[in-house]
């Protein structure tokens, strides 16, 4: 008999426990330079690609609110005239969207001259309490450029640096440490009411994991395995990187988002540095990684092509594509991340 009762409550739980179906929401990060307005038919490509892919939350940089208007506004607005209603707030130089009501908004790192900023939006996604960060971190003082011998506030050519320590005393004027450091603090109080927390947006660094001793010489990278210092820190606070950790392999997937070739531009129009090839992954996703969080997917958004030495090549990578429809109304790629749960 009792072999008989453990029988049926082991039939029980194959039958339920083991065939709960995971639940999934995707995230896309985004730089659409300027608000789209470098391209032409820019803005209304942001529109019809966010309702093509409909990601649950969208972290967009570049974000500027051209002419005294409320970027992000307008953009739900153009969205909700397509069937599509997403939940924004005023944001500087980022944006926010969700697919969910907002039940709080927070500027975490006030926009601070050139040096970024970060701003955060709470929403309860069908009962799972969600913390959703979006950044674009300072981008004048750019030390990965003077590795390719350009000056990061002028851009012009500089003698390319020998060691890491030059490297990253240039970082420390950026204030993109601190940024992240004002982050990790708030994000670790959202943890604590029991929020699932994502970071997405545009670092203008790049990773760790990227500079390594295996592609030390390739992109430009003159021999030097660098701890970029963003990274590193989201890392040491117990963060993950959704791309890197769903691709490991740095050589095959090198997941590059900047500088993305677009053809309603000229070559020299998408690089700052016209000799160097600065292919880079600056564009991020991470999240905490909590009980029962895992990354389903991930995919580099936008062009498969790049700008090298101020021409125009094809990635050859095996990085997951989603390639845009009609205009693309950047110069960097977008990253597009499912996550189950």
């Amino acid at each position: 008999m009792k072999k008989l009762l453990y029988l049926s409550m082991l039939l029980l739980f194959v039958l339920t426990g083991c065939t709960e179906e995971k639940k999934e929401f995707t995230v896309l990060q985004w730089n659409i330079w300027q608000e789209g307005t470098m391209i032409p038919g820019g803005y209304d490509a942001i529109v019809d690609e966010i309702i093509r892919l409909r990601p649950d939350f969208v972290t967009l940089s570049e974000v500027r609110n051209y002419n005294n208007t409320n970027f992000t506004a307008r953009l739900t607005q153009s969205l909700k005239e397509k069937g599509e209603t997403y939940y924004s707030f005023y944001t500087y130089d980022t944006g926010l969207l969700s697919r969910y009501p907002i039940t709080d908004s927070l500027t975490v790192f006030p926009e601070n001259g050139d040096h970024g900023s970060i701003y955060r939006l709470t929403a309860d996604m069908n009962g799972k309490k969600m913390a959703v960060y979006t950044s674009h971190l300072d981008y004048l003082d750019d030390a990965y450029y003077n590795v390719r011998g350009y000056d990061g506030s002028t851009w012009e050519e500089i003698p390319i640096p020998t060691t890491v320590e030059e490297v990253l005393e240039r970082n420390v004027a950026s204030q993109r440490d601190d940024a992240i450091k004002m982050f990790i603090e708030q994000a670790k109080k959202d943890r604590e009411a029991g929020y699932t927390i994502i970071l997405g947006g545009d670092f203008n660094e790049p990773s760790h994991q990227d500079w390594t001793e295996e592609t030390k010489d390739l992109y430009d990278h003159h021999g030097l395995v660098i701890p970029w210092t963003v990274p590193v820190l989201l890392d040491e606070a117990g963060f993950v990187d959704a791309y890197r950790s769903f691709y490991p392999n740095v050589l095959d997937y090198p997941g590059f988002t900047y500088p993305s070739d677009n053809p309603a531009k000229p070559a020299e129009k998408i690089t700052w540095a016209p000799k160097a090839d600065e292919r880079d992954r600056i564009d991020y996703i991470w999240f905490y990684p909590e009980e029962g969080l895992t990354v389903k997917d991930a995919a580099i958004f936008g062009p498969k092509g790049s700008i090298v030495r101020s021409e125009r090549v094809q990635e050859t990578s095996k990085d997951k594509f989603i390639e845009p429809q009609n205009v693309w109304p950047t110069d960097h790629k977008g990253v597009l991340v499912t996550f189950q749960y």
